[in-house]
């Protein structure tokens, strides 16, 4: 079973390059950190605030190549934590098939907020954070 999450805080510390994102339970009470890198952090950021950069950034270039194949980004899924790293997996509908590709969960964040694409979390990632 996967559970729908949105972002709800984002902590930047530009003198760290671990940064936080914190995915919450869209209809429910569950959160949980996720640290990623300080360029993702920013594709993240800037997305979410509507900041259009001149010429698109790697993120924004992934979702323009998925779209001009005639494919869209359908989901994003945080889908397992092994040995204290996040595992994610990007859901693509191309023709009438559903393609997934492997993720850092951050890349796959970011694309999804490219994309607009919603953001699920698997119960058994729930579990293991939350005992």
């Amino acid at each position: 079973m996967e559970i729908e999450v949105e972002l709800s805080k984002i902590i930047i510390n530009e003198s760290s390059d671990q940064q936080i994102i914190v995915l919450k339970e869209r209809y429910g009470p569950r959160s949980f950190p996720i640290v990623i890198g300080i360029v993702e952090i920013f594709a993240i950021d800037r997305r979410l605030k509507g900041i259009q950069p001149p010429r698109p950034m790697t993120h924004d270039l992934l979702d323009n190549i998925i779209r001009s194949l005639g494919a869209r980004v359908e989901r994003i899924i945080i889908n397992d934590l092994r040995n204290h790293t996040f595992y994610a997996r990007i859901v693509l509908s191309l023709n009438g098939k559903t393609v997934e590709v492997d993720s850092r969960p951050s890349d796959a964040i970011a694309l999804g907020a490219a994309s607009g694409a919603p953001i699920f979390v698997a119960e058994q990632v729930f579990d293991k954070i939350l005992g």
